[in-house]
C-alpha cells in the first residue's frame, strides 16, 4: 500500500470519527412557543423562564439519553397568527422532536391542525377542554380543563347555598370555552344561570355588563377570562357598589391580577387555583409538597421574582416530556407520542398526571384548591 493510500485511509477514518462524535453530541431539540410579550405575557414570561432554567438543570445532570437538550423558544406576542408561524418554523426549520406550549387556548387551537398533520407531539400549557376533547393522537396538555375549574366553583357555591349565578366571560378562546363549560355544567349541579354577559379581551370598562347583572337576582358572579379584563371587572364591581360574591377562573391565579385590580378591589374574590400559590398552607406529607418547594426555591432564587402557577405548567410539561423521551429511549416523535400516553403517577406542581390513549390531560379536579384573596394574598379554603 503506497503512502498516498495510507494517508487517504487515515483521513477517511478521522472524518468518520469526527462525524460519530458530532452525532453523539447533537442536542435533543425541543420547541416552545409562549406569549412572552403582549396581553398574555403574565402567562408566557414565567413559562419561558422556567423552560430555560430547566434546560440548564437537565444539561448539568447529563442531558437526555446522554445528549444535551436545547429548548428553542419563540415568543408569539399573544397573537395566534404568530403562533402558527412559530410552530411552522419549529417543525420545518428547527426540526424539533416535540413542542411545549402555546400559553393560551386560542393560540393552541390555531396550531393543533399543523402539529397533528406533521405528527409532532405538542404539550399545550392552555386550559380549554377543546384542546384535548376530542382526543387528537399528537396533542396533550398540562393545564387542567376549564370544566374541572367550573366544577370546583359551582361546588363551592353549593356549599354556600348559592344557586343563582351571573356569568361574564371574555369573547376569546379561553372565555368562550369557560362559558360553554359553565352552561353545560350548571344544570347538572343544580345551578341556574340568570345572566350571561360577554366582554372583549381589550375592553377597558365593563360597567354596562355589571349594571345589567346588578339588576338580576344573581347570588354570585363568575368571571371567566385572563388579564386585564378580570381586573377591570373587579374594579368596576367595587365602583358600582356590588356586594354579590365574585368568583374568577384559574386564569387569574397570579399576583399580577391582584396588582392590576388593586388589593382593595380584589379583596374577598374566590377562585380555583393550583396549590403552588399557597405552598406554606400545604401539609408537609402532601405528595406535591416536595416538587412545589423545590420549584419555588429554584425559580425565585434564579429570577428574584415570585413563582407563578402558569410557570408551573411549563415545569410539568418539561418533566413529563423528559420522562417520555427516557421511557421511549428515543427522540423519534412517534415514539415520544406513544410514551406520553403511558405516563403514570407523574407528580408535578399542578398534581398527579396519568395519561391514557383516551385521556390526554391527565389531571382531575383534585388539581384545584379553592382560594380567597385576603389582604392582597391567597388564603386556601378548607
Amino acid at each position: 500500500m503506497n503512502r498516498k493510500a495510507v494517508w487517504f485511509g487515515f483521513v477517511f477514518v478521522f472524518a468518520m470519527l469526527l462525524g460519530a462524535i458530532a452525532q453523539a453530541v447533537e442536542p435533543v431539540k425541543i420547541g416552545a412557543v409562549f406569549s412572552v410579550t403582549g396581553p398574555a405575557s403574565f402567562l408566557g414570561e414565567p413559562k419561558r423562564n422556567t423552560v430555560k432554567m430547566l434546560e440548564a438543570d437537565i444539561n448539568r445532570s447529563g442531558g437526555i439519553l446522554g445528549r444535551p437538550v436545547e429548548f428553542i423558544v419563540y415568543d408569539d406576542e399573544s397573537d395566534a397568527t404568530k403562533t402558527v408561524t412559530a410552530v411552522d418554523r419549529l417543525i420545518k426549520k428547527d426540526r424539533v422532536a416535540a413542542i411545549i406550549g402555546p400559553s393560551i387556548s386560542g393560540n393552541t387551537l390555531a396550531v393543533i391542525p399543523k402539529a397533528g398533520a406533521e405528527k409532532i407531539p405538542l404539550i399545550s400549557c392552555a386550559a380549554a377542554k377543546k384542546i384535548t376533547s376530542p382526543v387528537h393522537p399528537y396533542i396533550f396538555k398540562v393545564a387542567p380543563s376549564d370544566l374541572l375549574a367550573a366544577k370546583r366553583i359551582f361546588q363551592d357555591m353549593k356549599n354556600r347555598k348559592l344557586a343563582k349565578v351571573a356569568i361574564i366571560t371574555a369573547s376569546d378562546g379561553y372565555g368562550a370555552g369557560g362559558r360553554e363549560d359553565m352552561k353545560e355544567l350548571a344544570p347538572q349541579m343544580g345551578i341556574s344561570i340568570v345572566a350571561d354577559e360577554v366582554y372583549g379581551p381589550k375592553d377597558t370598562d365593563m360597567t354596562a355588563q355589571l349594571t345589567k347583572i346588578k339588576g338580576t337576582d344573581a347570588q354570585a358572579i363568575v368571571c371567566w377570562g385572563t388579564n386585564p379584563g378580570p381586573a377591570v371587572i373587579a374594579r368596576n364591581r367595587v365602583q358600582l357598589g356590588i356586594k354579590t360574591p365574585l368568583y374568577m377562573s384559574s386564569g387569574v391565579a397570579s399576583k399580577k391580577f391582584i396588582e392590576l385590580a388593586g388589593a382593595e378591589n380584589a379583596e374577598g374574590i374566590l377562585l380555583p387555583a393550583a396549590r403552588l400559590i399557597v405552598e406554606p398552607q400545604i401539609p408537609a406529607d402532601h405528595p406535591q409538597k416536595k416538587v412545589i418547594v423545590n420549584y419555588i426555591k429554584d425559580y425565585e432564587g434564579k429570577y428574584k421574582q415570585p413563582v407563578s402557577t402558569f410557570g408551573g405548567h411549563a415545569h410539568d410539561a418539561v418533566g413529563i416530556l423528559v420522562q417520555a423521551i427516557k421511557d421511549a429511549n428515543s427522540t423519534d416523535p412517534k415514539a415520544i407520542r406513544d410514551a406520553l400516553e403511558k405516563v403514570k403517577g407523574f407528580q408535578g406542581t399542578w398534581g398527579e398526571f396519568n395519561f391514557t390513549p383516551e385521556e390526554h390531560t391527565g389531571l382531575t379536579e383534585e388539581a384545584f384548591v379553592m382560594v380567597k384573596i385576603v389582604n392582597g394574598d391567597w388564603q386556601m379554603l378548607k
